[in-house]
């Protein structure tokens, strides 16, 4: 269905090539939507890094939050995506009431995996910085082990949840995010607004 090896090599060598320009090769699905999961958590990450610096000006705050709510519904809407893929893909229409239904689906183990490469990426960084202490390297190489074990066992536990899925010994649905504070009709804030 998915291959975990090649996901994992895609996530890890996107995050690195996307560091020189941000370009979208995938071509078909599911790997369109998981490389588009994937650029919004890359764009995420770093715009969250700049929400976070506090000598910037104010704008470039505003704008930053901005990107974040969009990068996070584009995000979301990419994870739906490999949902809906995986269900098309298995053609799972009738499936029985016994069968247990697991609360994390597919497309959140793939995005968690995506921010898992980030973590992994930026951390060793910083095991790799010339101006950093020795103890500052050593516990950024401990988190680079811990992570590294981290994406393995999540990928396994991946693996396992779409065989069961495929042999129709476990099931899912498509969760709908539901994000309020990016409609004009539904957030208060927005809509109270237009209406003075």
């Amino acid at each position: 269905m998915i291959d975990l090896k090649k996901l994992l090599a895609f996530q890890a060598s996107k995050v690195e090539s996307w560091h020189q320009s941000v370009e979208l090769t995938a071509s078909e699905l599911p790997w369109t939507a998981i490389e588009e999961n994937h650029q919004f958590n890359f764009l995420l990450w770093h715009e969250e890094d700049i929400a976070r610096v506090k000598d910037i000006p104010f704008e470039r705050i505003v704008e930053a939050k901005r990107n974040i709510d969009h990068y996070n519904q584009m995000r979301n809407n990419a994870m739906e995506k490999i949902d809906e893929w995986v269900l098309n893909y298995i053609r799972v229409n009738n499936v029985s009431e016994a069968v247990k239904m697991h609360s994390e689906t597919p497309g959140m183990m793939i995005d968690r995996l995506s921010i898992m490469a980030l973590k992994e990426y930026h951390t060793q960084e910083e095991v790799d910085r010339d101006d950093a202490s020795s103890e500052h390297v050593e516990k950024c190489r401990i988190r680079v082990n811990t992570l590294q074990q981290q994406i393995g066992d999540l990928a396994s536990c991946l693996e396992q949840v779409l065989n069961q899925i495929e042999a129709g010994q476990l099931k899912f649905k498509v969760y709908r995010q539901l994000k309020m504070y990016n409609d004009p009709s539904l957030n208060p804030q927005l809509y109270k607004r237009d209406t003075k």
